[in-house]
């Protein structure tokens, strides 16, 4: 194990009773000091990961490390981990200073120890001050801040997060993004946030993992999987995209709505069926004689920063458009685009098979021309 790793699954799979596996065959390693986030919808396995790591359930196959020692069968109070639940778990008899203070007193830590301690924990969660007043008095915001703070005092070399923010308010929630992150940056210690929230990944995260149905979909960093999504899932799940049937004539070369474009993307089969991803963001409005794709716009609506514009072209294709533009519900109007905002994906490529292609590929130089089966 890479000394720079904190934690690593091997081959993890996990069931439950005589049903279909919640996590199949999961491999994944994460790095000492950075924020993780868990992303995908309800079900998909992620809060499982996170129970595994704590040592809530036992994997049905394969293996889990911890700073190189193997940890299946580990007991969750003999782990370097901390959980923040999603509800916060707070003990509503027990004021702040003693909910932070419990799991000190279970250890029998010294009085003047724990003292110190908690009031370390609450100066770096900005809750001083705060010891002695009651969590029924306490703010959302606040409470979560109790929690992270609890989490925290006995300086775990992991803590991990399920969905913390999801019962805030938006506006709350946007703080508590910023101070849950500059808090990770502060402490150095590695966080694992799961969430179901696409933007709260993408604002957060050093590296985000999207799992669907029992597998990771493709991980790296925000930018790598917003800019460069392996399949239709990630496309479509982070983030707004315009996805459309094409084929790759050849290298940089692309076909679409009738049209061929030159791209950026490479790796593939000569006239092989792909699918093509632009970002609402990417398209600009323009007249229909200047335009790269001819659209006849359907519906508008104000978004505050932008106009989200619906259209669709000649084949029926729903072209979805983000501008700071206005335009005319009915009347036609040009779409352009870099060559950079096509994205081309394989179809059904797992992240293996991709970065599998990606490695044959620069082995054999970006002259060759070759075929991946």
């Amino acid at each position: 194990m890479n000394v720079a790793s904190i934690i690593q699954f091997k081959n993890v799979t996990k069931r439950f009773g005589n049903n279909p596996p919640v996590l199949d065959n999961v491999s994944f390693t994460l790095e000492r000091g950075k924020f993780y986030t868990l992303l995908g919808p309800s079900g998909c396995g992620k809060t499982t990961i996170l129970r595994l790591i704590a040592g809530f359930t036992e994997p049905s196959e394969g293996e889990i490390w911890f700073n190189g020692q193997k940890i299946n069968h580990l007991p969750a109070n003999k782990r370097q981990v901390n959980t923040v639940f999603q509800d916060y778990a707070l003990f509503p008899h027990l004021n702040v200073f003693e909910n932070v203070a419990f799991g000190l007193r279970i250890k029998k830590v010294k009085k003047t120890e724990i003292e110190a301690k908690v009031k370390q924990a609450l100066s770096f969660v900005n809750l001083d001050g705060y010891e002695y007043r009651e969590i029924r008095e306490m703010s959302g915001g606040q409470r979560q801040r109790v929690a992270i703070a609890r989490a925290i005092v006995n300086k775990p070399e992991m803590i991990l997060l399920d969905e913390p923010l999801s019962a805030l308010d938006l506006k709350l929630r946007t703080e508590m993004q910023y101070e849950l992150r500059e808090l990770q940056r502060r402490l150095g210690i590695t966080f694992v946030f799961v969430t179901h929230d696409q933007e709260e990944a993408l604002a957060m995260s050093d590296e985000i993992f999207v799992i669907n149905n029992g597998k990771i979909q493709q991980s790296g960093t925000p930018t790598d999987i917003y800019d460069e999504p392996i399949n239709r899932f990630v496309a479509d799940f982070i983030g707004e995209s315009n996805i459309v049937e094409g084929k790759m004539v050849e290298d940089y070369l692309v076909e679409f709505v009738g049209k061929k474009f030159e791209c950026d993307d490479k790796g593939f089969n000569a006239n092989e069926p792909v699918e093509i991803v632009i970002r609402p963001e990417d398209l600009e409005i323009t007249t229909p004689e200047l335009g790269r794709l001819q659209v006849r716009v359907d519906s508008q609506l104000f978004r505050g920063v932008h106009y989200e514009i619906c259209c669709y072209d000649k084949d029926d294709n729903e072209w979805l458009v983000h501008s700071t533009k206005k335009a005319k519900v009915g009347k036609e109007i040009g779409l352009s685009f870099d060559r950079e905002a096509i994205h081309v994906m394989r179809l059904g490529e797992t992240e293996e098979e991709f970065d599998r292609r990606l490695e044959t590929y620069a082995d054999k130089g970006d002259s060759a021309q070759w075929k991946v089966n």
